[in-house]
């Protein structure tokens, strides 16, 4: 198999990983709503996507900061504590109580914690990669029921636009990106490109350029081998990286002067990278749209769908794939623009054909 062939395979595990993480999520919808996981009293209210912005520019000013004063370890612990807790919540949802301690499903805490050992002593690709989707299917469940419909693509069109800023603009997200990636923590979902390819032994010094900004201890510019962004979460958003860690952006990719100019930006990857973050908020709107509306209805074992959900779900996968080639060029590009703009343009084109008006859909 040649190279193109196994970065193609790559992108199509991507699709994979982000379709895992919205039927997960889906699959949570109804057992979150059943145990009153609802996160606000109000999911209507429209002022819950501001109050959720502000938390995640405080987050990444603390994250950022956090770097800057070498306390790495604060960002670890706080990453893995977190993949614990979510772990918790999903699995208690998915695994039957089968020991339990009053209300306490036994097995389900001991598996969390187990998640977090993992993460902990050995967080290889797949490592990463699972805890990621159960993160993300949970996150996105839980969020997608405590945010209504407006809320919600208030919330997806704030940050597409924060993070095109974040990556065009400031591109002050290229630090954080770096520090996260270097942490061996769950905030990206890592698709090797060979068989070979270990996240454990991939060093820092592999180029990191992300649509959040700062990422990288050496940033090549805008023909740098990887894209990455996650404003919603401070972690990289689409990329990839150089076969191997050691070797500089200008080793594996020729500028535009370079006789070796028309080869292709893909040439010496043995990685894809994308934030998990870019994963989660546009199944935000995914579960969101299934648990608020009752037009359009699907059934599918197992999962709360819909047709605008639906729409949503192929909307995200549609921005997903127009990333990945613009990424697989060489140039690092801002995902969520390109992820929630299908997101919430799917949705709608969902809601119209299951006879919703535009202003019910909108939540108006």
């Amino acid at each position: 198999m040649d190279h193109r062939t196994r970065v193609l395979a790559a992108v199509g595990a991507t699709v994979a990983l982000f379709l895992a993480v919205q039927l997960g999520a889906l699959a949570l919808v109804e057992p979150f709503h059943d145990a009153d996981r609802q996160a606000v009293e109000d999911p209507e209210n429209p002022t819950n996507s501001l109050v959720y912005f502000a938390v995640i520019l405080v987050a990444t000013g603390f994250m950022l900061a956090t770097f800057r004063y070498d306390l790495e370890w604060v960002i670890r612990g706080l990453v893995i504590g977190v993949s614990v807790f979510l772990a918790w919540f999903v699995l208690t949802e998915l695994v039957p109580p089968v020991v339990t301690a009053g209300p306490i499903n036994v097995v389900a805490v001991g598996a969390a914690l187990g998640v977090g050992v993992a993460l902990l002593l050995y967080p290889e690709w797949y490592v990463i990669d699972l805890t990621g989707v159960l993160m993300g299917a949970g996150a996105a469940a839980l969020f997608g029921i405590s945010f209504g419909l407006l809320p919600a693509i208030l919330l997806l069109s704030a940050l597409a636009i924060y993070d095109a800023i974040s990556v065009y603009r400031t591109e002050h997200m290229l630090d954080l990106a770096e520090g996260v990636m270097d942490l061996k923590i769950p905030v990206v979902l890592v698709v090797p490109t060979t068989l070979s390819y270990s996240y454990l032994a991939d060093g820092s010094e592999a180029t990191v350029e992300d649509d959040q900004g700062d990422e990288e201890q050496t940033p090549e510019g805008p023909d740098s081998s990887r894209a990455d962004e996650g404003p919603t979460d401070g972690m990289p958003t689409a990329g990839s990286e150089p076969d191997s860690p050691t070797s500089s952006e200008a080793d594996s990719q020729p500028g535009p002067d370079s006789a070796d100019a028309e080869k292709p930006a893909d040439a010496g990857r043995d990685a894809l990278f994308i934030g998990l973050g870019d994963a989660i908020i546009p199944t935000i709107l995914v579960a969101s749209a299934a648990y608020f509306l009752e037009a359009g209805a699907l059934d599918v074992p197992g999962i709360a769908l819909n047709v605008p959900a639906l729409g949503a779900i192929l909307g995200t996968l549609a921005g997903l794939l127009v990333l990945m080639g613009m990424v697989l060029k060489g140039r690092p590009h801002a995902g969520l623009p390109l992820l929630n703009g299908g997101a919430i343009g799917g949705y709608l084109l969902g809601a119209l054909a299951s006879g919703v008006s535009i202003a019910t859909a909108l939540g108006l």
